[in-house]
């Protein structure tokens, strides 16, 4: 999709930046309130998050490979988020889309959660605590286009907020540009360097065993992928089942080779240049 600049406006109620942010595109109708989990009882005071809208609970879990978000909506987000406050655990974050101009309905943020819950399952990022993809609603066809652009804005001010749980992880390896190698005694693995990591595509391979030098923390990121489907053993190897981000070119590297390594020379293009030596060019 193409882009083009945007101006966002972030509010800080209590002048705190690791508190309550407000965010929006000026000439849309869409707040994303951030709200701590720790900020809850200072959210009552928020008349935003008292009304229609759609919510998102953002959190990590020790034994997964990927962050977990659950979405939800609700005609009152503020009580929404006090039951989830009793009823589950996950969650850190919460981020509230309601309209400033206080247009949604029930029916609106049912679609929007229909399609936030589709397109993050597409995407990825993230793990998704909702099982399955909520019904859509019927809304009308003029209301839909409306709802889809509520939607675009959404995703750009929760990524704005740190969360880009609806952004595609964009890669060129349709067009072999780009594109690195890291090999080991049986792995060998494809991958690129992008805006926000390293992306080990689908297909790669990792040896199977743990050489002693490996980190404790790349040790128990293996067991993650693995207990979540991401690698599957295949003969004497693991395969990744999918496309994975790393948050660094050395992690991706030690993931793929089962040791300690420098994924910044580990990465070599198809000239058996080193990541490194690219970027320095």
């Amino acid at each position: 999709m193409e882009t083009r600049p945007q101006t966002i406006q972030i509010f800080l109620p209590d002048g705190s930046p690791r508190s309550i942010k407000i965010a929006e595109i000026t000439n849309r109708t869409v707040n994303a309130i951030l709200i701590p989990r720790n900020k809850l009882p200072e959210a009552e005071a928020r008349n935003e998050i008292q009304s229609v809208g759609l919510y998102f609970l953002i959190g990590t879990d020790e034994d997964k490979s990927k962050p977990i978000v659950y979405v939800g909506e609700a005609e009152n987000c503020l009580d929404r988020l006090k039951q989830h406050h009793r009823n589950k655990e996950f969650w850190n974050y919460a981020i509230v889309i309601v309209s400033k101009i206080n247009a949604f309905t029930k029916s609106h943020v049912k679609y929007l959660e229909h399609v936030a819950v589709k397109r993050a399952k597409e995407i990825g990022r993230y793990l998704t605590e909702n099982g399955t993809i909520p019904t859509k609603s019927f809304i009308t066809e003029p209301m839909e286009a409306d709802m889809l652009d509520c939607f675009d804005t959404m995703k750009i001010l929760m990524s704005t907020l740190g969360y880009p749980i609806f952004d595609e992880v964009v890669t060129s390896k349709s067009k072999k540009k780009n594109i690195l190698t890291c090999k080991g005694k049986e792995a060998i693995a494809t991958g690129e360097l992008v805006d926000d990591g390293f992306v080990v595509f689908k297909g790669s391979t990792s040896n199977l065993k743990e050489t002693n030098s490996t980190s404790g923390t790349i040790v128990n990121l293996r067991k993650k992928l693995i207990d979540d489907g991401i690698l599957v053993k295949n003969g004497s190897v693991y395969v990744f089942d999918s496309d994975y981000l790393f948050t660094s070119p050395s992690s991706a590297a030690a993931t793929v080779l089962a040791r300690s390594a420098n994924g910044w020379t580990a990465w070599k293009n198809t000239n058996g240049q080193t990541l490194d030596e690219l970027k320095r060019n």
